[in-house]
């Protein structure tokens, strides 16, 4: 009775948010505002709620004006707990 059980790939349970990079001052880290539109519990009309992330940013590649994908990742200090993973649009030029 040995059966052979087909191996998944695993997915990942991180979530991850895509966002608008508002500040970029500090060393290796941006700061990502996340809006989202909810419908309201009583009233029933969508409202936009936005929330902002700070975000590990190693090599710095990141500038404010960019649309970036974060991925939820292990504290790294006091209110970092997202890493970028990757640039979905790159802010235009005025």
């Amino acid at each position: 009775m040995t059966e052979t059980i087909a191996k998944e790939p695993k997915v990942s349970l991180k979530r991850s948010l895509i966002g608008k990079v508002v500040s970029d001052k500090r060393s290796k880290t941006v700061t990502v505002l996340v809006e989202r539109r909810v419908k309201h519990a009583l009233y029933g009309k969508i409202v936009a709620q936005s929330s902002k992330h700070h975000a590990h940013d190693e090599k710095g590649e990141y500038k404010m004006g960019d649309i970036i994908e974060i991925t939820e990742s292990r504290p790294i200090s006091k209110t970092k707990f997202w890493v970028a993973s990757r640039l979905v649009e790159k802010a235009a030029v005025v």
